[in-house]
């Protein structure tokens, strides 16, 4: 009877120390909840840990992460999923998302990419390009990566995705990569896509890349890649329609953000767009390239695009427009407003000069469109050079305008603010004055430049408010 006492008085310490909580996980109850805000919400929730999950930063969470998404997606019919990545330093290569599913990053989570290179799968190059950018073959799956799906969201509390680029940097310039590096994320083939409140550092080569999708909104990101580093481009919406992009805080070693659609012949053949894009309240520092640029692979045409309230410092360029002869395609109706740029080598550029082709089997007989590009109340400081605009021999870029801009000239910069060559259009208070190629129409036509009133439909999306609750496996 004693002993029986004591297992009882026992018994009952223990529940006491255990508390609710876990009384509660054994039950299969919500411990942890929290809000955050989304196109869609899921009805069902796990842990990284419920699949074995280690986040030592030394175990490799690989199979895991698989595991996870694998199991959830057969929520995918019935509300979804979300699997939520608590904090630690969770060690993984790449793995693929699902539909109808949301991965959620805590404040202290960090993904860490491994640099085992047997944890990345190699895919085909993409059909609009032809080949790898690093190499004639495939490319190296990206860290989160999906194909055909829908309704996918990338989220968290500003939680971490390192992609330990050094490793990669260096195997790209030793020239020692049979295959094109891995991305941070990529989405294919999809829709109704978000990427939010999650920092970026130190991709192997691009952070964000959707290609061939529509209905993508990407907000509220931090990238950061050392400046010199090599081809750390931001986010880069290839052959994409409906994109919205805003909020986003990037440092990188190319272009902030690079809009594309294909390379040269295999672009052309693919003919899929990049069209319907809105980029808004962008803050770009990257001293080698533009804080936006349209190409240079744009053989499947660039259309609609409008940009506002973009702020640069120490960046090389404004908004660049990069192409060349054989790229074929078109950039066109384009409309900036609202610009604020510091300490820069150039605020417009244009080329059709840009010398890269996939292989030697392009057509240079196939000339791009540029035409309608519109810039308009634009204030820069500390610029070497005004603009840059050059078009091409027979084939210049037409209906340009550029209005309302001031552009403080630096100490050092260069006797001729301005160079054009190929080039047609009209300006309106713009100083230094244009080149004669962009003769001044009066301070009456301060705001001819266009900016479209009427909204894009993606700016019709809405975020919802979400509960993550816990559910324990």
């Amino acid at each position: 009877m004693e002993l029986v006492t004591r297992i009882a008085i026992v018994l009952v310490l223990v529940a006491l120390l255990l508390g609710p909580r876990d009384v509660e996980a054994r039950k299969g109850r919500v411990l942890e909840s929290f809000e955050y805000t989304a196109m869609s919400c899921r009805g069902f929730s796990a842990s990284i840990t419920d699949f074995g999950g280690i986040g030592d930063g030394k175990t490799s969470n690989t199979k895991a992460f698989q595991d996870a998404v694998n199991h959830l997606s057969q929520y995918a019919s019935d509300g979804g999923a979300q699997l939520y990545v608590p904090a630690g330093q969770w060690l993984t290569g790449s793995f693929s998302l699902t539909s109808h599913f949301t991965l959620y990053l805590h404040k202290d989570a960090v993904l860490l990419a491994s640099q085992d290179m047997n944890e990345w799968p190699v895919l085909k190059a993409l059909p609009s390009y032809g080949r790898g950018r690093d190499a004639a073959g495939g490319r190296f799956a990206s860290l989160i990566f999906g194909t055909n799906l829908t309704d996918v969201i990338v989220t968290g509390a500003n939680g971490t995705i390192d992609g330990q680029g050094a490793f990669w940097w260096q195997s790209f310039h030793k020239g020692k990569l049979k295959y094109t590096r891995p991305y941070l994320i990529e989405f294919m083939y999809s829709d109704n896509i978000q990427i939010s409140n999650v920092t970026l550092l130190n991709s192997p080569s691009w952070n964000v890349h959707p290609v061939y999708s529509s209905n993508i909104l990407v907000q509220g990101i931090t990238i950061i890649a050392p400046i010199t580093s090599p081809n750390t481009d931001g986010i880069n919406p290839d052959s994409c329609t409906n994109v919205r992009i805003e909020d986003c805080y990037i440092v990188s070693g190319d272009d902030c953000i690079a809009v594309k659609s294909g390379w040269d012949e295999y672009g052309i053949s693919f003919g899929m767009p990049t069209k319907q894009l809105v980029i808004r309240r962008l803050t770009c520092i990257s001293p080698y390239s533009a804080a936006i640029a349209l190409g240079s692979e744009m053989s499947g045409g660039i259309q609609d695009v409008r940009a506002e309230d973009i702020t640069a410092v120490h960046t090389e360029s404004g908004v660049r427009i990069k192409t060349a002869r054989g790229r074929g395609g078109f950039v066109k109706d384009v409309y900036v407003k609202g610009m604020t740029l510091h300490t820069m080598k150039w605020v417009f550029w244009m080329t059709g000069n840009y010398k890269a082709h996939a292989d030697n089997h392009y057509d240079p007989n196939a000339l791009p469109v540029i035409q309608g590009i519109n810039y308009r109340d634009v204030v820069a400081d500390n610029v070497s050079m005004a603009a840059r605009l050059e078009g091409i021999e027979g084939d210049p870029f037409t209906q340009i305008c550029i209005s309302n801009v001031t552009i403080g000239m630096a100490a050092k910069a260069k006797k001729v603010p301005w160079t054009c060559t190929d080039i047609e259009g009209i300006t309106s208070g713009v100083s230094p004055r244009p080149c004669d190629q962009l003769p001044d129409q009066g301070p009456e036509k301060l705001t001819a430049c266009d900016f479209p009133a009427e909204p894009l439909s993606i700016d019709q999306v809405v975020l919802k408010s979400c509960t993550f609750r816990m559910n324990y496996m």
